[in-house]
């Protein structure tokens, strides 16, 4: 039931002739090279999967850029002894869980991270967040530019200072229980170690499209990194990679059944929203029972929550030209004209929503997306007005700013999966606090709650005077529709963001 060809480039879709009478052809995928016999195969599905490069047209992409993030990673040799195997894998240590383990590397070695990751494997394998301050002190870059790629040129990093510094980050961090720390080879024969960029992440603003020329539809879809790219040290891509493919299959057998266009799209753009959210606190335990029936691993599923109304835009019935290959059509504008109003900003909106929800609590007033939130009242707020069972907001005290801070960011990671962009300290400091952050990280909050209603009761307690909640049947954000955001300098932190 399957076919693997090797040396096969994939080109581009080929659209149905407009002469149907004769011969009924539907459509087809133009490879290299054109002798190749798939070049004559007919097909009614189509599924990218080629990383973040995506080759198939129709499927635009948003990027965020946050703050830099420079990766550092290296693979030491795994000889499989008894004492190599007694050493403890790391799955994620990051500086805002756990700041005296790095308060205490970086005064021991002077290597300043933000997190570290270990996994034992055919290697050990070691990924870590390195501050720029850091490796400018460790000489392991050479001088300051501002610009990233000539920062981390190959002529601005001192290879051995590189080795020296990722072999301490990995001694350190494991207690020194590894008996050797000899680098693994790479494939030019040189140790294994590299220093990069990860600051830049994308995902496709939809999941799934529809073609239809000449009698003939054809589903159009994305899975892996084409779909949403992961944020690789957190270790989420293969699970969620693996999520996304039985999503498809549920979207291939539902468009096999004969399900409207229509209605399967809006259902495949209602599962992808979930898929950013995934951790594995929120999805189903019982890895044994999943089929590709979303039911089967989402708890809280809603195949309605993305209309046929919204996704018509997804289906592609326009002439090409006449080339028969089909070309990368005009981009629609994400937003209906109401939302396209020049004199109103998005933030703006996103600080209007922000003061509806927290209007009336105890010591928040609302006024930016900045300062009025140092106190960590302001997020309390928003989190008790819709979930009261998580924050007892009535026990806070305005002048425990970081206390309240804190637990604002837990709760919010451990109950909705939305992973703080800052530090506490960052985040109550009234000069640390960056805006584009804030408004990344407050955006998710309006994303989960933008079409929930509130308790009853919190309105009457908390907020006589709240105005309805604003909804939108778009989001303030167009721009945020990534999986990951790499923002501040707490680089290991990922912002889930909805792929509307």
């Amino acid at each position: 039931g399957v076919e693997v060809h090797v040396n096969v480039e994939f080109k581009g879709l080929v659209e149905p002739p407009a002469d149907q009478e004769q011969h009924k052809v539907g459509w087809r995928v133009e490879v290299k090279p054109k002798s190749h016999p798939i070049n004559t195969l007919q097909c009614d599905v189509v599924i990218g999967a080629d990383g973040r490069r995506n080759t198939l047209p129709g499927f635009r992409r948003k990027e965020s850029r946050g703050k830099l993030a420079i990766a550092v990673t290296a693979n030491f040799m795994n000889r499989n002894t008894t004492a190599e195997a007694k050493v403890e894998e790391i799955s994620g240590v990051a500086f805002i869980f756990n700041q005296r383990f790095f308060q205490e590397l970086r005064d021991a070695t002077g290597v300043d991270l933000e997190n570290i990751v270990y996994y034992k494997d055919d290697t050990h394998y070691f990924v870590m967040t390195a501050k720029k301050q850091s490796l400018l002190e460790k000489g392991v870059i050479l001088r300051d530019y501002a610009d990233t790629e000539t920062l981390l040129s190959r002529g601005n990093v001192d290879q051995n200072a590189l080795l020296a510094y990722a072999r301490e980050a990995a001694d350190f961090s494991t207690n020194h229980q590894l008996p050797s720390l000899d680098f693994a080879m790479n494939h030019y024969g040189q140790p294994d170690v590299a220093l990069f960029d990860f600051t830049c992440m994308y995902a496709s603003e939809n999941a799934a499209l529809v073609r239809q020329r000449h009698g003939h539809h054809l589903l159009v879809t994305l899975v892996g990194d084409s779909l949403l790219e992961p944020f690789w040290p957190m270790g989420t891509g293969i699970a969620r990679g693996f999520l996304a493919a039985l999503d498809s299959a549920w979207m291939v057998r539902s468009w096999a059944q004969g399900l409207a266009p229509l209605d399967l799209l809006a259902e495949r753009e209602s599962l992808y929203r979930l898929l950013p959210q995934t951790t594995p606190e929120n999805v189903n335990k019982n890895f044994g029972q999943y089929t590709v029936d979303p039911a089967t691993r989402y708890p809280n599923i809603n195949p309605q929550l993305i209309t046929p109304a919204q996704v018509g835009h997804l289906i592609y019935t326009g002439e090409n030209g006449g080339s028969g290959v089909v070309q990368e059509p005009q981009p629609r504008s994400p937003l209906p004209k109401l939302l396209r109003q020049e004199s109103f900003s998005r933030s703006s909106k996103l600080l209007s929503w922000c003061q509806q929800q927290t209007q009336g609590y105890r010591g928040v007033a609302v006024s930016d997306l900045t300062t009025s939130w140092k106190s960590g009242l302001a997020l309390c707020a928003l989190i008790h007005h819709y979930r009261p069972d998580l924050v007892d907001f009535d026990s806070l005290e305005e002048d425990e700013g970081e206390v309240n801070m804190r637990l604002g960011l837990e709760v919010a990671e451990k109950e909705f999966g939305i992973s703080p962009v800052m530090t506490v300290e960052e985040m109550s400091s009234a000069s640390g606090t960056d805006t584009l952050c804030m408004v990344m990280y407050l955006s998710q909050f309006h994303q989960l709650f933008k079409d929930a209603l509130p308790p009853s009761g919190e309105i009457q307690n908390h907020s006589s005077q709240l105005e309805s909640p604003l909804f939108f049947s778009y989001p303030l954000f167009p721009e945020c529709s990534i999986l990951y955001l790499i923002s501040s300098p707490l680089l290991h932190n990922h912002l889930s963001t909805m792929p509307y």
